[in-house]
């Protein structure tokens, strides 16, 4: 290859490199590109052969050395040590110039720009920042890259996503005050709600037939408006991680398919929770039935209990169940064991960032919805412990509705951030042990450049 004057490869010592200071002969070749001079004869004093010029030089003034370039008396400077994350082969390759410091042509191997010394300055800081062709990065993500990852979701593509869920929202908090105005008012079903102790056997029946029936059939509203909340907002997230828009109709077309196992697999979970609860209480009941009314009650609480901590271990060890189905197309027990497989030695981190994001949803919903029911205890006259449910007394219209739109805007607000920490949190999962990240940037269209372990405060 041939040697022109700033692009020296590292490893490369120069010719004048350990000359004494008073040695004879040049250091370098005297003349230059461009110059009108004849080149000079060769003299005893010339360097060896190790230091000499090629033949076939640029036309003159159709070069300049890089800019920054060292002089051609002063050595280049040593490599930068290893940065975070180096491998023993920076970026660019192995092969290259001299000293295995490979890169691209007319550089130092990737220690700075192509072109020359100039970027070298900078400094070596690792590998480039991961692509982030929608709204997050990727590579391993952290609690706030998630949770902003969710917020952003929402942001960008707020047409559809509010729309989704204003809808389901608008069911779900309209059952709901259906349920409260039509049901839980009832004069006979509030007189043995506040009192069981003096209502007849025929009132309880009567309060138990009317409560069961309406919490039945909200129940039921609930869990179809949850289904395809999570279907729909599902598949958004996941078009959102490319940097991708897509429609509600769109959304729709795409999740359909899978709406029928999203139903078996919500079904199959309350099963589940139902089994642990009566298995956590059952043993509490047989004693009760025995006549051992202290004993009983004590197993009773301690059963529920343990039942409750057997229920949550579940809840997120099947947590990311629903997005590996939605998004992996799987059967409901296949997507069961996905989750449990990505959950596997991380069931602590998806707990806190679970938790952590139930208190933020719980928290904004809270700051939307108290003002609202503290304007309807206002407009209705009622009791502000009536509002809100404390001194279980009746509730008029009026407040029922203007509490109701206030739990609308903070339902709609605060469901697209549930869902959208769902679904990146299994996508982080996947990125840590399967490498998805690769798979998410070639879909994308881009270069992934991430680096493979997590990211501080993860």
């Amino acid at each position: 290859m041939t040697d022109t004057p700033g692009w020296a490869s590292p490893g490369t010592a120069p010719s004048n490199e350990g000359r004494e200071p008073g040695a004879s002969g040049p250091a370098e070749p005297a003349d230059r590109p461009g110059d009108t001079a004849p080149a000079p004869q060769p003299d005893a004093n010339a360097p060896g052969p190790g230091v000499k010029w090629s033949k076939e030089q640029p036309p003159p003034g159709q070069w300049s050395a890089p800019t920054g370039a060292p002089s051609p008396h002063q050595a280049p400077p040593p490599p930068p040590p290893p940065g975070p994350g180096w491998t023993g082969q920076p970026p660019g390759g192995a092969g290259g110039h001299g000293g295995g410091y490979g890169g691209p042509p007319g550089g130092y191997g990737g220690y700075g720009t192509p072109g020359g010394y100039g970027a070298w300055g900078g400094g070596w800081g690792g590998p480039p920042p991961a692509a982030k062709p929608g709204v997050i990065p990727l590579r391993p993500l952290g609690v706030g890259e998630i949770l902003d990852g969710a917020v952003s979701t929402m942001r960008t593509h707020w047409r559809t996503v509010l729309s989704i869920s204003l809808a389901v929202s608008l069911l779900l908090n309209t059952s709901m005050v259906l349920l409260q105005g039509f049901v839980l008012n009832d004069a006979a079903v509030q007189t043995t709600i506040n009192d069981p102790n003096n209502a007849s056997p025929d009132e309880a029946l009567h309060a138990l037939r009317e409560t069961m029936i309406g919490t039945g059939i909200v129940s039921v509203i609930r869990t179809v408006a949850i289904i395809l909340l999570t279907a729909l907002l599902t598949t958004i997230t996941s078009r959102a991680v490319l940097g991708r828009s897509i429609t509600a109709g769109e959304a729709w077309r795409e999740s359909r398919p899978q709406i029928l196992k999203l139903f078996g697999l919500l079904i199959l979970l309350g099963l589940i929770f139902a089994g642990v609860v009566l298995a956590g209480g059952l043993p509490g009941i047989l004693v009760l039935l025995a006549g051992n009314s202290e004993g009983g009650a004590a197993l009773l609480v301690l059963g529920f209990l343990a039942a409750t901590v057997v229920a949550v271990w579940l809840g997120i060890r099947f947590y990311l169940a629903a997005p590996a189905l939605m998004l992996e197309r799987q059967g409901i027990v296949k997507s069961l064991k996905r989750s449990a497989k990505l959950v596997r030695g991380s069931w602590w981190r998806t707990f806190g960032i679970v938790l952590l994001t139930v208190l933020i949803t719980v928290i904004v919903a809270s700051v939307i919805s108290i003002p609202f029911t503290l304007i309807g205890a206002a407009v209705s006259g009622d009791s502000t412990g009536d509002v809100l449910g404390t001194s279980g007394g009746h509730i008029g219209w009026t407040a029922l509705i203007i509490r109701g739109i206030g739990a609308l805007i903070g339902t709609t607000l605060t469901l697209p951030i549930s869902a959208g920490v769902t679904v990146l949190l299994y996508i982080d999962q996947r990125i840590r042990r399967e490498a998805l990240d690769l798979e998410l940037a070639r879909a994308a269209g881009v270069q992934s450049t991430g680096g493979p372990g997590p990211v501080p405060g993860s």
